[in-house]
Parts: structure tokens; sequence; C-alpha cells
């Protein structure tokens, strides 16, 4: 854990090696998370200087898991025990700022860094800016050794971040700002020339370092440049000598080359001629070519336009479209308003016509009443008549107990059918039941190869498509094709899946297995070629190895763990078994158990298996064709993705047996029961028929006084009916009320819809109006390309003209190649080089001003060949004339006279050169060295100030043994701990290590108020010092860094003296570290430093 405190009152921050509270006000703190969205920069606020650090964050970074750090402005003192992790923050500042890991002399991978057990760590650092804080974040990944970088949350690259860091003068790996741990002793092995180089870009001035390696530049230039000088000017002068003794037999030479040249130049001309003539004729082609070319041009300007006002028109079109669209849209909005009033007033006219039915219905009953009133009095009478004429019956009673002993006997055995015709209807419902749950226990199965399906539809979307296509189209296949293999494996143990997943490659388990070659390809024709679906197929072997033996049988490999060859571990139709015992041998593939992996050597060597598997692990065994030896190699088995669903196949078989079992004796049960309704039913009417018997006789027996109750019974119902009257003029008067209540609804509405429908007519003719104006613009518009065609027409026969005349053109253009070509290498022209001024105007001069008399231009030469071919003879002639002469000689004497003026321009040009070094350097060493040496008296100043408050003496000069050797400048430091020894240069070998150290910490203490850079660290300089130079440091330390508008400053020690001086202005930063701190979480600096302040408050009163 890593605390903070301060002097002022300003909250301290908490950083743990766990976790960190964000708000450290809080009264409970939260657990530090990343966020999603980027958090927003620190505001700008107190006496931070630009590039300071404002936040150190870090996870699983060396010794940290989480921890967070907020130093001051000014002075911050981390202190802790060793390996509490002080130097960790100090690696996260250089790393966190693109430093290199070799800065801190610590390790050479960034990976290093990570927290051991940790595959990712990430570290943090928030600088202060007065636009708004910069948050420069690094990932660091272990196994890639790699980092990612973010800019205030934004990905972004390391040289970005080196951009904005360098921007705001942060240099980690300079030792005068940046001063790890490691690199402490690595200070004073600094050279004079390494550290004016550091100083330079610590403290000075941004050009100060560019004008410093601008001289050394300069410097080496001009000492190169001298030396070249100093040796072109000795061989000029020797070339300059050896010309002269040749100048006479060069001269004579020329003379002689004047004629050759003249003779070369009618040789030259000749081709020339040709050549010109052809290239009038092509000149006169190419200019008819171009005045068609113009035409053709012209044409295409002339469709320019055209070409627009199609495009417009067809812009318009889109826009009348566009507006027809809406209107119809409109259209058919108002016409289903329209609709939706329709139908309420046909609802309204529906309702009205039920009052009026209602109120029909209510007047036919009445009617009915008066009727019936009627009919009722009449069959009073009727029966009266009838009761009096009625006579007494003769005995019927032995007729009726005969039909009685018939009934009896016909309902006894109908009692018998119908009590087996419930108990048909029992076992009817018994076998449904029964039915209904095999039915379910099926569904059940079939839902489990749906899961199987779901899996192969989302991991091979193009297999899944493909096996619905089959399930459509098996009949175009002669013989059985069989789905997927991972569809047609069924494990007997879910838990052995991936035993078989691991052997089969995922290749073959979305293959679609045939038993014909030509069922294959017309299936491949279908589905890839035609559907563009990525599927595979496979053939079953013609003869089977489904039910091939092993070659050693199980119960031999059982004493080595192994419980079953893969083929038993699942169960397939015959050819896909077949295939996969082919093609994997997992007829031959053992699986084992944990013991077989204790013992897997033994096995090895015992049973020479090729594959096995045991619990968690695959091995495969091969020999070395050259040594004979066994090679064996172990993969660990994935988990099982597909094949982890089982169905019990056996199972479903019985269940489907059960049912067509039950099926059958659901048929008898029916059969049995129709039967029985049959007879039922006869027995039904012989009862009807021996009930109807006995009904007449009773009745005949029994007539006169059953009329009697008749008469009686109508008598009572004309009564109710007389009493049941209805007034019909009220209902009447009623429905008419209700019927105008909707007539006046009705009314309304239909004002509506006659709205509606005008609105609607409205809308057609406006819809009407724009399909004219799309029909007016499309007319233009074929119109307009039809003059178009038009003039493309005429445009195809300008530019057949145009090619034809091209063809010419090129083919005159040949010829006159061809001629120039001969006529160049008459000329010993290359085909790029341009035809030289000897070729155009005049003859040249000769080298070093001998000229040819007299010179003569190209074209005075003769135009015609008889005059060129005399010509040509006269000259050869004198040319022999010339002999005896040396040619080598006077290649060499014009090689050296060329050699002479290209030394002599060189020395020339390289005199201006040197001269512009001399005076560029004398510039910038007025730049460079004046400011310099104010900024080192400066630094001797402070350095001498520090050094004599501590009653000892140093200094600081520069130092150069030759002014002119600028890359030999330094900064030597002096010093002497004791007024008897003189002052001698600081190096690794003559002081001790605590001088070392207090030379290192003034001279940086010197740098500290004349410093550019926003902070810098220092980390553990203070071991080896004793305890007086140790308390004189610190206090120089506090004082220096404390002063307004200093930069940043980190101190790191393990251990402080007693009664040491600080400053309201410092930060101490506290790290622990141990088995017993108080959980990250639990936190509270601000509740302790209230406990902290109760217990003050009582411990008086106590």
């Amino acid at each position: 854990m890593a605390t903070s405190s301060r002097k002022t009152s300003t909250p301290s921050p908490l950083a743990s090696k766990r976790c960190h509270p964000k708000d450290p006000s809080s009264e409970v703190p939260s657990k530090s998370s990343r966020s999603s969205a980027p958090p927003l920069p620190l505001p700008s606020a107190g006496p931070f200087v630009e590039g300071s650090i404002v936040r150190i964050a870090m996870e699983n970074f060396l010794t940290y898991d989480i921890c967070e750090v907020c130093p001051g402005p000014h002075l911050n003192m981390i202190i802790g025990a060793n390996g509490t992790g002080k130097s960790s923050i100090v690696c996260a500042i250089c790393l966190g700022l693109a430093g290199k890991p070799a800065f801190m002399g610590r390790a050479d991978k960034v990976g290093f860094f990570v927290k051991r057990g940790c595959s990712k760590g990430m570290v943090e650092i928030e600088l202060f800016r007065t636009s708004g804080n910069l948050i420069i974040t690094r990932e660091i990944d272990v196994a890639k050794n790699q980092s990612l970088w973010y800019i205030n949350k934004k990905s972004t690259t390391l040289k970005t971040v080196e951009e904005k860091v360098a921007a705001l003068n942060i240099q980690v790996g300079n030792l005068c700002q940046f001063l790890p741990q490691d690199k402490v002793g690595e200070f004073a092995k600094l050279s004079k020339i390494e550290l004016l180089e550091a100083t330079e870009k610590s403290i000075g001035p941004p050009e100060m370092h560019r004008y410093h390696c601008e001289l050394k530049n300069f410097r080496e230039k001009e000492k190169q440049l001298e030396t070249s000088c100093k040796e072109k000017t000795e061989y000029l002068e020797k070339m300059i000598q050896r010309n002269e003794r040749y100048k006479q037999d060069v001269e004579r030479f020329y003379e002689r080359k004047r004629h050759l040249d003249l003779i070369e130049m009618l040789e030259a001309k000749r081709p020339w001629v040709e050549y010109e003539n052809v290239r009038q004729e092509y000149e006169e082609v190419k200019l008819a070519r171009d005045r068609v070319k113009d035409e053709v041009r012209k044409l295409k300007d002339g469709q320019i336009p055209i070409t627009h006002r199609i495009d417009e028109i067809e812009k318009q079109r889109h826009t009348l479209e566009a507006r027809i669209k809406a209107k119809a849209t409109d259209i058919k909005e108002t016409s289903q308003k329209c609709k939706q009033k329709q139908d309420v007033i046909e609802k309204k006219d529906k309702h009205i016509e039920e009052l009026q039915q209602a109120l029909i219905v209510k007047q036919n009953e009445e009617h009915d009443r008066q009727r019936r009133i009627s009919n009722t009095r009449k069959m009073i009478e009727d029966l009266q008549n009838e009761l009096r004429t009625t006579e007494n019956c003769v005995n019927l009673q032995p007729q009726i107990d005969a039909i009685t002993i018939d009934l009896r006997r016909v309902q006894d055995e109908k009692a018998v059918c119908e009590s087996e015709i419930i108990d048909k209807h029992k076992e009817r419902e018994t076998l449904e039941k029964e039915k209904k749950s095999v039915n379910d226990q099926i569904v059940q199965f079939d839902n489990l190869m749906n899961q199987k399906e779901d899996k192969l539809r989302q991991r091979y979307r193009d297999t899944y498509d493909a096996v619905l296509w089959l399930r459509n189209n098996r009949d175009r296949f002669k013989q059985r094709v069989y789905e997927p293999i991972m569809l047609m494996i069924n494990m007997k143990d879910h838990k052995n899946a991936k035993y078989i997943e691991n052997h089969i490659p995922p290749n073959d388990l979305r293959a679609f297995v045939f038993e014909s070659q030509e069922d294959m390809e017309v299936f491949l024709k279908e589905v890839r070629d035609n559907k563009k679906l990525r599927v595979n197929a496979v053939i079953a072997p013609r003869s089977s190895y489904a039910d091939r033996a092993p070659a050693r049988p199980l119960n031999e490999l059982k004493q080595y763990g192994f419980f079953s060859y893969l083929r038993e571990l699942f169960d397939a139709p015959a050819p896909v078994m077949s295939y996969l015992c082919s093609q994997y041998h997992i007829h031959e593939v053992p699986v084992g158990t944990e013991r077989t992996r204790e013992r897997i050597e033994r096995v090895i060597q015992e049973t020479r298996l090729r594959q096995m598997y045991t619990a968690e692990e695959k091995y495969v065994v091969k020999t070395s064709f050259y040594s004979n030896k066994v090679i064996s190699s172990n993969t660990s088995l994935k988990v099982a993705q597909f094949l982890t669903v089982t169905v019990d196949l056996e199972q479903r078989r019985h269940l489907e047996e059960h049912l067509r079992e039950i099926n059958r004796k659901l048929q008898a049960v029916e059969s049995g029961l129709i039967a029985l309704r049959e007879t039922n039913k006869h027995l039904e009417h012989r009862d009807n028929e021996l009930r109807q018997k006995k009904k007449e006789l009773v009745e005949r027996k029994t007539k006169k006084r059953q009329l009697e109750q008749k008469i009686s019974s109508k008598l009572g119902s004309l009564k109710m009916m007389e009493q049941d009257t209805c007034n019909l003029e009220e209902e009447e008067r009623k429905a008419s009320t209700k019927i105008k209540e909707i007539n006046v609804q009705k009314a309304k509405l239909v004002t509506e819809l006659t709205n509606l429908i005008k609105i609607c007519t409205s809308l057609h003719i406006q819809k009407v109006d724009l399909i004219l104006q799309n029909t007016t613009v499309i007319s233009e518009k074929n119109k307009l390309e039809s003059d178009y065609m038009a003039a493309s027409s005429q445009l195809r026969l300008k530019e057949q003209h145009f090619i034809e005349l091209d063809e010419n053109r090129q083919r005159l253009l040949q010829k006159c190649k061809e001629l120039m070509r001969r006529a160049r290498q008459v000329c010993n022209l290359g085909a790029e080089q341009t035809v030289p001024q000897e070729y155009q105007t005049q003859v040249p001069t000769i080298p070093n001003g001998h000229n040819s008399s007299p010179p003569m231009a190209f074209q005075d030469l003769p135009n015609t060949l008889d005059e060129i071919d005399a010509l040509l003879t006269e000259e050869r002639s004198r040319a022999s004339c010339f002999t005896g002469l040396n040619p080598t000689v006077v290649a060499e004497y014009t090689k050296r006279e060329e050699e002479i003026e290209q030394l002599t321009e060189e020395l020339k040009i390289k005199k201006v050169e040197l001269d512009k070094y001399r005076e560029s350097i004398s510039q910038v060493k007025e730049r460079w060295l004046n400011p310099l040496k104010e900024l080192v008296e400066k630094i001797n100043e402070k350095f001498s100030h520090f050094f004599s408050s501590m009653q000892c003496a140093g200094e600081v000069d520069l130092h150069t043994e030759n002014e002119e050797d600028y890359d030999k400048y330094g900064i030597r430091i002096r010093v002497k701990f004791r007024s008897s020894t003189q002052l001698h240069e600081l190096t690794p070998h003559h002081q001790s290590g605590g001088e070392r150290s207090v030379s290192t910490m003034l001279y940086l203490m010197a740098l500290q108020e004349l410093n550019r850079c926003p902070f810098r660290v220092v980390d553990e300089i203070n071991q080896g010092m004793d305890p007086i130079n140790e308390r004189r440091v610190f206090e120089m330390v506090v004082n220096t860094a404390c002063k307004e508008n200093t930069s940043q400053y980190f101190f790191i020690t393990p251990k402080l003296l007693q009664n040491l001086p600080y400053s309201e202005k410092m930060t101490v930063l506290f790290v622990y570290n141990g088995p017993h701190m108080l959980e990250p979480n639990r936190w509270n600096l601000k509740a302790f430093q209230r406990r902290r302040r109760r217990i003050t408050f009582t411990q008086p009163s106590q």
C-alpha cells in the first residue's frame, strides 16, 4: 500500500497494491474498476508546471496488483522499506512515458515488468497541461512482449506518444532529468562530453543542443574540405605541366579530325533527307487527323448539354414519382378513413335493422299468441266432442302383460350391451392415455435431435441449409443419403463425446455420407454449384467395415485401464460406421482411464498401439523410419461441443413398436365398439316398437281419463295465454325513438364521410396531374435520348474516320521512326538522346578552343545525293594526307584538359563551400558558445554555493583542449571535500561512493532552478552518504525543490534521518507491504483522521 500526506489540508490520495478508492473524500471507498467510457482528464489547478505528473496508476505491474499515486507539484518524497515497490513507481513513470526498459537497467523486455503470474499489465500517467491534462496509458502483453498505447483512452502509436512527451520536454533517457536506482552509479561514469550533452538537453534552450550538433557536423565538413582542396591543387599543377608537352601534335590531329567530321556530316545527312520527306507527309496526315479530332470533340461537347438535360429530366422524373408515391400514400390513408366511416355507418344501419327486427319479433309473438288461443279453444271443443263420443274399451290387460314381458327381456339384453360398450370406452381411454405418454416420450427424443440440429445451424449454417434441402428432395436420389455424421452419431454416454470429437475432424463430422457416387455428384452440383453452400460429402466403402473385429481383443487391453474401443462408444447407421472404421480406424483405437495415463510408457512399449486415449489426453505413437525408435506425442482433449446430446435409439425403437401395438389395439377396440353399437341400435329399435305398442294399448285403456286430463290441461293453458298480453304501441314508440337517435348519428357520420370523399377526390386529381407531368417529362426524355442516339451515330462515323487517319499517321510515324533510327544509328545517337548542335546548325568547335576552319552548318551541306558523294570523295582524299598521328596521345591530352577544367571548377566550388562553412561555423558558434558559457557559469555559481554551504569546494567549467574541436567540448566537475586537498575532477575512481552521490545530487540541485524539464526523478541517491552529508543534501533539496515556479521533484529513499526539516509544499508518499495490511477496500483515510482526532480530544479528560 502506498499513501501520501502533505502538510496542507488537501485530502491525501490512497494507493494500494491491490485496489484504490477513486474518491478519497468518500466515507465508503469503492474498488477500482476500468470503465468502458474514457474518464475526463483532471482539471488544471494549483502550482503544477506544464508537463508535471498529476497521477500515476498501475495494474499488475511489478509488485502491484492495482495502485494509484497522486504526487504533489513540488517535492515528492517516496519512502518505504526495500522491496515494497518504491522503484516500481519510478519504472512506471519511465515506461508510461515511452521510455525503453533498458533505461532502468533492470530488464531488456517490457514483459518482465508485468507482475508474475499475470498475462497483462497496465501503466497510466496523467500529465498536467493548461489546455487539458494528457492521459497516457500503456497496456503490456507478456506473451507477445508488446505494448498498446492510448492517449486520453483513445488508441494511438508509440511514435505519437513520443512526440507528445517530447513536446513537454520530458526526457526519461537523460540522466540529468531521470536517474533511476540502477543508473545512479552511471552518472559519475559520464564523460565530460556526455555530461555536456545531457545538460544541454535538460536545461539548455531547445536550440542549444541543435547548434552544438550543427557545429560538430560543420567542423567535420570543414576538415574534409580543407584536405580535399589541398589534394586537388597539387594534382592540378601536375596535370597542366604534362599537357604542355603534347600541344603541337594535338593541333595537327584536330586538323585531320575536321575533314573526318565533315565526312561524317555528309554520311549523316543522307538518312536525314529521307526522313524529312516522310516526316512532311506525316505532318500533313497529322493535321488532317487533328481536324477530325476537333470535329469529334465538338460533337462530344454538343452531346454534353443533352446528357445534362437528360440527367435533369431524370432527377425531375424521380421527384415527380416520389410526389406521386406520396399522393398515393395520402389517398390510401384517406381511403382507409373513409372505409372506417363506412364501417361505422354500416354498424348504425345494422343497429336500426336489429331494432326493427326486434319489433317485428314482438309483433309476430303477439299474433302467434292470438292464433294459439284460437287453436287451443278449438282443440278444447274437439276434445269435448270426442269425450262425448268415447265408449268403454274391452279388456286389454293380457296383451299389455305379454308386451311387458318382451320389453323386459329386450331391456336386459340392452343393459348387457351398454355395459360392454362402457367397458370398451374405458379400454379405449386407457389406450389413448398410454398412446399420448408414448408420443410425449418420442417428442422428447425428437427435441434432443433438434438440439443437435440447432448446434449445427449455429456453427455451420451452410451445412444446416443443405440438410433442410436434402429432407425436401430425398426422392431425387437412387440410394439412401445420410445427413451429416454429427447428426447420425448417437453417443451411448455423453461423457465420451470428447473422444469422438477429438478423433474425427470437424470437416468430416459435418460431412454427408453417400452410398452412390452418382448421388453425391447430383447433391454437390445442386448444393455447392447452384446454391453456393460450403458443404462436405464422403462415400461409404462398398464393403462394410462396421463389423470388423479389432486386431487385439479388448480383454487383452483391460489390464492397462482400457475399457472400450471408440466404435463401441456410439451408435450410427452401418454405412456411416463403415466409413469411420475405414477412414479413422475407430475399431482399432482404445479408450482408457487415468490409470492408463499413469502407466503410459509401459502401454506404449507393450501394446504397440498407434493411437490411444486416456481420460484427458490423446497419444499418437510412431516408429522412426531411420532408427526404429518409438516416438510418441500427446495432446490434451478439447471439450466436446456437438455430440454431448445423447439419444437412446434402442429405447426410441421400442417406443415406436409399442406405439404401433397400441394403435393396433385401438383399431380392435374401435371395431368392437362399432359391432356393439349396431347391436344396441337394433335392441333400441325393438325396445321402441314394444314401448309404442304398449303405449297404444295403455292409451286405449285410459283414453277417457286422458281426454278429461287433456281438456283440463288445455283450459289451464288457455287461461295463461289470455293473461300474457303485450302492449305493441308502446314497443313501437320506443323503437322509433332509438331509430331517430341512431339516424342523427348516422347523418353526422355521412357528412364526415362526404368530406373525406371530397379530400380523396382532390388527392386523386392531384395524383393524375402529377402523372401527366411525369408522362410529359418521360416523353421529353425519350426525345432527348433519340437526339442523343442520332448525334452518337454521327460521332461514331467521325471517330471511325479519325481512327483511319490515326492508323495512317501511326504507319507514317513508324516509318519516320525507322528512318530516324537509321539516321541516329549513322550519327551514333541513342534512342532517348537529343540531336546534338552539330547536326542542327554548325560543326562543333574543337575541344580546347581549336576550331575547325571554316565552320559549316548542317543545312549548308549539299541537298542532293550526287553533290554529297562528290564532296565525300574530296574530303576523304584530304584526310588521307595526315599520317603519323597517335590518337592515344590526343585522347590522353583531351582527357587531361577535361580533368584540368573539371578540377579547376571543383576546386573553385570547394573553396566557395569552405568559405560558407567557415562563415556558418562562426555564426553558429557565436549563437551556441556564448549562451553555453553563461549557462555553465550559472550552474557553477549554484554548484559552488551548495558546496560552500557544506564547508567543501566545488566548481563546474566548460572544458576543451582545442577551441575548434566542438566534439571535444565537455562539462568538467571538480570537487574537494577536505581543505587540505586540491580540487579534483569527479571520476568513478577518485572519490568515494558517498562523495560521488553528494556531488551528483548537488549538480542535479544546481540544475533544478535552471531546468526546462517539468519534473526530475532521483532514486535512492542518498545511499552511501554519511549522516552529515545526507542531512545537508536533504535540506538543500527541500529548499530548492519547494520554491515557487520550480519543476516537480521525485526523491525516492528507503530511509530518512530523524528531525529533518520539512516544507509545507512537500508531499510524502509512504509505501507499505506485508501480510497483515488492511484490505484496500476498507481503507478510508478521512475516517482514520476523524478517529485520531477523537482519540486526541478524549485523552486529556482521562
